[in-house]
């Protein structure tokens, strides 16, 4: 299967709202992501409800950063995915597909139309992010603690090529559990791959339970900066603030981001409740949601 196709008209506004987002001051630049993350969020509740399964509360966490990420700090093109600059995203949490495939539509890398086939047979729009069948993917992921070390690996090439270009890599915070990970974070630092960032969807829930009470992150931050990042903590749901973190290294170290979130954001009864980890919202809840998301 070749790569989906991109939608011009939507690449082409993905263009000018990029353009404003840096041109017309921090209150434009906050109006218009938050504008978007709304819109990113109502198709995640519509795919999600049409496909019957999903993973709607790590969704709407990380729908801000992914937001903030495609929209004001990477430098991609939707009409050429595979343009030997871009920069690169790694969606390492990517049971959280659904939340990345409406983002990359709403760029323009492919038609909104196709969110309609989520999980659906042959879909592109796989269960977990698939780079031979969708543009704006850069690798296969799903299987926790692997796509930070791929992500540092796409670091080191661009540091071996004299390369210009970036990588933002996306975790979950009980992702941080698996071991590779710390690895990967020793390994970058190491390097001194300032070109690196990572963003860690810290909601405090995972699959069944709080993190602290699965396996004890805390103190989070601490451990980052031992290992040699540049950290910092912000409000993952503060587009400006997000923006700003997600600004270039100002000490010549990888950037570690701990995005404070809420599993469930924007749905007050999905809201921090570990339930909606991957539940499916039925018909009376689907249309609650959309309401709540369109204020």
């Amino acid at each position: 299967m070749s790569l989906l196709p991109p939608d011009p008209v939507k690449a082409a506004e993905y263009r000018e709202t990029v353009k404003r987002i840096k041109e017309g001051g921090r209150e434009t630049a906050a109006a218009e992501l938050a504008r978007i993350a709304r819109e990113v969020r109502q198709s995640i509740v519509r795919m999600i409800d049409t496909a019957k399964m999903g993973h709607i509360g790590g969704d709407l966490s990380v729908t801000d950063i992914l937001v903030t990420s495609f929209y004001g700090a990477l430098s991609v093109d939707p009409e050429d995915p595979r343009r030997p600059g871009r920069d690169r995203f790694v969606l390492s949490k990517g049971h959280c597909a659904a939340a990345l495939y409406s983002t990359l539509a709403h760029c323009g890398f492919f038609h909104t139309g196709e969110l309609a086939t989520f999980m659906a047979p042959l879909s592109a729009l796989n269960g977990h992010p698939n780079r031979i069948k969708v543009p704006g993917v850069e690798t296969n992921t799903g299987a926790l603690g692997h796509g930070f070390p791929v992500a540092t690996g796409c670091a080191l090439a661009a540091r071996l090529d004299g390369a210009g270009w970036r990588t933002v890599v996306v975790l979950g915070d009980g992702e941080m559990q698996e071991g590779s990970n710390w690895e990967a974070a020793m390994t970058a630092a190491h390097y001194e791959l300032s070109s690196l960032t990572a963003v860690i969807d810290r909601n405090r829930l995972q699959q069944g339970a709080r993190t602290e009470d699965t396996k004890r992150l805390e103190p989070l931050a601490e451990k980052w900066a031992s290992f040699g990042w540049e950290v910092r903590d912000v409000d993952g749901h503060d587009h400006l603030a997000l923006l700003d973190a997600l600004g270039p290294s100002t000490t010549g170290r990888p950037v570690a981001v701990i995005a404070n979130t809420i599993k469930g954001k924007g749905v007050s009864f999905m809201e921090d409740r570990v339930e909606w980890h991957h539940k499916v919202p039925n018909a009376a809840q689907v249309e609650a949601a959309l309401l709540e998301l369109a204020r």
